[in-house]
C-alpha cells in the first residue's frame, strides 16, 4: 500500500480544500473549507452556477446590499458544502464570518444560520461542523452550539492554552496548525532546517494528543496546515490530518513504510481546575508565536471573506 492507504488504517484523512475533482479523486472521509478556499472555489468555471444561485438567494433579503451579500456569502459556502457532502461519506466543515472572531453572540447567530441553511439544502447538521477561530470569544461560542447539539470546528489554534480551553468548552475538534507554527519559527528564530521529528508544530499537537488522551477529553485533534510530508508522517495516529490535494498526491506516489507515532495512552483525569478567562489570555498573550498567527489568521482569512464578497458584488444576473 501507498502510504496515504496506510495513513487512513490510523487517521481519518480529511481534504483539505474545495475542488471537488481533488476530493473526488483522494476519496477522504470528511472535507474542510475556509474563506481562502471558498475565494479560490469562485475562480472556478465548476462553481459559476452555484455564485448566481448565492446572489439570486441574497437578493430575497429586504435590506441594503451589505445584508443580501452576506447572505449570498453563506449561501455560497453552504452550497459548496452540500456539493462536498454529496462525495463525502462523513462532515463537511463551514467556517463563521472571521470578523466575528471577537464577538461571541454574533458567532452562535452565525453559525445557527449556517445550520438553518444546510437543513434547507437536505443535509442535517450531524454531517457539519463550524468552524469557528479559537478566541476566547470563539471557544465560548462553541460551547454554547455543542449544548445545542451544533458541533464545532475550532480552527486557527497555535497554542496548548486554546486547546484546554477548546476542550473544557466541549468542543468537537480541534484543528491545531502545524505549518504555521513552522512558518514563525523560521521566520523570527536563526534556525531554517528542522528534522520531521524536531518540527515545533509537530510537537506542539503531539503534546495536545497526547494530554487529551491522558486526561480523558473526548474532543478530537486534527492536525492542518502542513508544509511538507514529514509533518504528516510524525502525526500518522493522530484523531484526524486535513491535507491539501498537493500533499495527498505526494503520499498516494510514495510506497515506502508509514510508521505510526501517535496512540492513545492510558486515561487518567482531567485537571481538577478548569481555565478561567483571564489565565487564557494571559497564557495566549505570553506566547508571541500563537498571539501573533492567530491574529494574522483572523486577519488574512477576513480579507479573503472581503474578496469573497466583491466578487459576489460584480456579478450581474441579468
Amino acid at each position: 500500500m501507498n502510504k496515504l492507504d496506510q495513513l487512513k488504517q490510523m487517521t481519518t484523512v480529511v481534504a483539505d480544500t474545495g475542488d471537488i475533482a481533488a476530493i473526488e479523486k483522494w476519496c477522504p472521509q470528511d472535507a474542510t473549507t475556509n474563506p481562502s478556499l471558498l475565494l479560490k472555489a469562485a475562480s472556478m468555471d465548476q462553481y459559476s452556477e452555484a455564485l448566481v444561485k448565492a446572489v439570486t438567494y441574497g437578493q430575497t433579503f429586504k435590506g441594503d446590499s451589505t445584508l443580501q451579500i452576506q447572505k449570498a456569502s453563506d449561501y455560497f459556502a453552504v452550497e459548496i458544502g452540500k456539493q462536498i457532502s454529496a462525495i463525502i461519506p462523513g462532515r463537511i466543515s463551514t467556517e463563521v464570518d472571521a470578523r466575528l472572531s471577537f464577538d461571541t453572540e454574533a458567532t452562535v447567530n452565525k453559525a445557527r444560520e449556517i445550520i438553518q441553511l444546510y437543513a434547507e439544502m437536505g443535509i442535517n447538521k450531524d454531517r457539519v461542523l463550524i468552524k469557528i477561530a479559537s478566541t476566547w470569544e470563539g471557544i465560548q461560542a462553541a460551547k454554547i452550539l455543542e449544548s445545542e447539539d451544533i458541533q464545532c470546528n475550532l480552527t486557527l489554534l497555535f497554542s496548548f492554552t486554546q486547546a484546554v480551553a477548546a476542550a473544557e468548552a466541549g468542543a468537537f475538534l480541534i484543528s491545531p496548525f502545524v505549518g504555521r507554527i513552522l512558518d514563525w519559527f523560521k521566520a523570527n528564530t536563526d534556525q531554517q532546517d528542522y528534522k520531521a521529528e524536531e518540527d515545533p508544530g509537530v510537537i506542539s499537537v503531539s503534546k495536545i494528543y497526547n494530554f487529551y488522551k491522558k486526561a480523558g477529553y473526548n474532543t478530537l485533534v486534527m492536525g492542518a496546515s502542513f508544509r511538507n510530508l514529514g509533518e504528516i508522517e510524525q502525526l500518522a495516529g493522530c484523531d484526524r490530518l486535513t491535507i491539501s490535494p498537493d500533499l495527498l498526491a505526494q503520499l498516494a506516489e510514495d510506497s515506502g513504510e508509514l510508521t505510526r507515532k501517535l496512540t492513545p495512552s492510558s486515561k487518567g483525569a482531567a485537571p481538577s481546575e478548569r481555565l478561567s478567562e483571564q489565565q487564557f489570555r494571559w497564557d495566549l498573550n505570553q506566547d508571541a508565536m500563537a498571539t501573533e498567527k492567530l491574529a494574522q489568521g483572523i486577519r488574512n482569512f477576513a480579507i479573503d471573506q472581503v474578496a469573497l464578497e466583491t466578487l459576489l458584488k460584480g456579478i450581474s444576473l441579468a
